[in-house]
């Protein structure tokens, strides 16, 4: 198997439907990684090894989902130098916005890119255009999976003929 470019690390199996979907995208990328349960609260030593030698271990991109408390990606952030995407993960707790705060809310000098609520699909794409940047087979693979979005996007637009613009977009004369 190649190199694990992405590293995939979770807080809890129940994470898991999300950072599947992160998984998933990478797979359909052709991008290696690796999938992971750890908490930042119950497994503290085992997330600072993971991270601080994520690069030594040949990762270039971390992405770390959690709910609730949300702390691992900050955590991970602490321990390494490469680039972290933050998954805040729903929860019946505060309808996901602890998670989402936890994450995005990261002290100077400890950046954490973070996505929407259970965006894992996002953080791949995002881990994958850092990964383009030094990959230009990639990169190719990434503007044609554009490219088909923006296709199947215009199959679902609808187009409605009107005599005359909506108020405020019209000349007056």
């Amino acid at each position: 198997m190649a190199t694990a470019h992405v590293g995939i690390v979770m807080g809890s199996k129940t994470d898991l439907p999300v950072m599947e979907k992160a998984s998933d995208q990478l797979r359909d990328l052709g991008i290696a990684h690796t999938l992971d349960v750890m908490s930042a609260h119950r497994n503290p030593a085992a997330v600072s090894d993971w991270a601080s030698g994520a690069r030594e271990a040949g990762y270039r991109v971390l992405i770390a989902g959690a709910g609730r408390a949300a702390h691992l990606p900050g955590v991970v952030a602490a321990h390494t130098t490469l680039p972290v995407i933050g998954v805040p993960c729903l929860s019946d707790h505060l309808g996901g916005a602890d998670a989402l705060y936890s994450i995005v809310q990261m002290p100077p000098g400890v950046p954490v890119a973070t996505v929407g609520l259970d965006n894992g699909r996002n953080a791949a794409i995002l881990a994958a255009q850092i990964l383009a940047l030094s990959d230009d087979e990639l990169a190719a693979r990434l503007a044609a999976r554009k490219q088909e979005q923006a296709a199947e996007g215009m199959e679902h637009r609808e187009i409605t003929a009107v005599d005359q613009p909506a108020p405020g977009f019209g000349f007056s004369g």
